[in-house]
């Protein structure tokens, strides 16, 4: 399993601690001063069997956020974890859990609530790679897979369920025979998304039905003020274990911005790309729509792109994840779907082709890059019209971005080129929507891959010089592309 993503997490955890000397002491544990000196996961109470776990996975110590939350976990008390992306949080509520369940093994112990579906998935596969030696059960429950399936797995009684809450509650109202009331711990990671994202009247829910006395875990990269809501619902004198006190990037990360006009939009991403070229990217886009057409755009300019955004059917999202991650393609298009909790240790560039509105989101996108000690950068698009939003992310990271150097001349060479491709890019869009709007119940998958439009047989050329909408001239600009490059 070398090629899974959570083992290269987990390979280069230990990076950033040992790069990361001491504490800051800006928590409230009074075992700061042994904190540098505890090196193993056994001296922080791991039992046996998880340390040997963590050395498969290439864990050999701690990173802080696991330092600081694994003992105060293990002595049965509340956790809010506070840590900057790619620390290691999972690790940190995942062994603690796990731990439990060794000494009072039952079914249906703990529910894992996440924003999103691709990052349940990789919950998962974290709570299995280190409990695959005591035989841990888990079971995905999101939306967009079939739910008769999903509840077979549910009646089998898992261990662990990892859960986006709506169908979470779906499974609730329906399943029958399935209850949490026996839970044990509680985890809520990327809390204040779960909080933020309209999940409230949910997750109140959820916490009405399951038990009092259990305990909970809830961790996120930012947290918000709805978070000290929940606390009242939900925590028992919580202990808060925070890293990072002010809403911090990674310092290995190198951010740019670069101030374009949005007419020209288009021809400065190709053009970074194409400067940047080698690298995989991730570019964050405000819509689903928009994803969609910068993915159509680059593909008829000869650049593997995918697409991941939350029109799409559950199967393709994880498609399109999986071949990113093979490395069979090297830039992702994404919504804000992707912006949190994904663990893709290959990614070399975060770009903000639409600037977030939201100064937090920032973090989280950016934090995509330069996980567990490696480098990365991010570039900022900033148009005539997002000068206020970049003004607010700059204070709240507290930092002047530097300006990312670009030749405004040879960016114009690519104006007519890329509008073509625009056009081609439109017109496939329009293609997809009518698609969509003819069958009335037929099937709806036409949105995300190369077949979908016959992008594949076009950039090949596939038709003579007047073949298809000009299939022929798409091949024309496609070669002259590739040879520029």
């Amino acid at each position: 399993m070398a090629d899974s993503d959570e083992e290269s997490v987990k390979l280069n955890k230990d990076e950033a601690v040992e790069g990361s000397g001491s504490d800051d002491g800006n928590s409230p544990l009074n075992g700061l001063d042994e904190a540098e000196a505890v090196k193993t996961f056994k001296d922080l109470g791991v039992t046996e069997v998880l340390c040997e776990a963590c050395d498969q996975l290439g864990w050999k110590s701690p990173t802080k956020i696991q330092v600081e939350a694994i003992p105060v976990a293990l002595q049965g008390k509340d956790v809010i974890g506070l840590a900057e992306t790619g620390s290691g949080k999972t690790g940190a509520f995942a062994l603690p859990i796990l731990q439990s369940l060794l000494s009072s093994p039952q079914r249906l112990h703990t529910l894992v609530l996440t924003p999103t579906r691709e990052l349940a998935f990789q919950i998962s596969e974290q709570f299995e790679a280190l409990g695959s030696s005591i035989g841990v059960k888990c079971a995905v429950v999101v939306g967009g897979i079939d739910m008769m399936s999903q509840s077979l797995v549910l009646a089998k009684k898992p261990h662990i369920v990892i859960a986006t809450p709506g169908r979470l509650i779906d499974h609730m109202e329906n399943t029958k025979g399935f209850s949490l009331r026996a839970l044990k711990f509680l985890v809520m990671d990327e809390a204040d998304r779960i909080l933020n994202m309209d999940f409230e009247t949910e997750v109140d829910k959820i916490l009405k039905v399951i038990p009092r006395d259990r305990r909970t875990f809830l961790f996120s990269a930012t947290m918000t003020k709805k978070v000290q809501k929940l606390q009242r619902a939900a925590l028992k004198d919580p202990v808060k274990c925070a890293v990072s006190t002010k809403y911090s990037t990674v310092d290995k990360l190198q951010q740019y911005y670069i101030f374009i006009p949005s007419k020209y939009k288009d021809c400065y991403l190709v053009s970074i790309l194409n400067e940047l070229a080698g690298n995989s990217f991730i570019i964050f886009c405000s819509t689903c729509n928009n994803a969609q057409r910068v993915a159509l755009l680059l593909r008829n300019l000869g650049i593997t792109a995918i697409p991941l955004h939350g029109q799409m059917s559950q199967n393709k999202r994880l498609g399109s994840l999986n071949k990113f991650k093979s490395k069979s393609r090297s830039v992702l298009l994404a919504t804000d779907v992707a912006s949190r909790g994904l663990d893709i240790p290959h990614v070399d560039c975060v770009i903000n082709y639409d600037i977030p509105t939201h100064s937090k989101d920032y973090i989280h996108r950016v934090g995509r890059t330069a996980r567990a000690g490696r480098a990365g950068k991010s570039i900022t698009f900033v148009t005539q019209y997002d000068v206020e939003l970049f003004q607010r992310i700059e204070s709240l990271i507290g930092k002047k971005l530097p300006a990312f150097p670009t030749q405004e001349d040879e960016v114009m060479m690519l104006v007519e080129r890329v509008s073509e491709a625009q056009r081609f890019a439109r017109l496939e869009m329009k293609e997809q929507h009518e698609k969509r709007k003819r069958p009335k119940g037929g099937d709806r998958d036409e949105d995300d891959t190369e077949q979908a439009s016959g992008v594949r047989k076009k950039v090949r050329g596939g038709g003579g010089r007047g073949g298809g909408d000009g299939g022929g001239m798409k091949k024309k600009g496609g070669a002259a592309w590739r040879g520029g490059r």
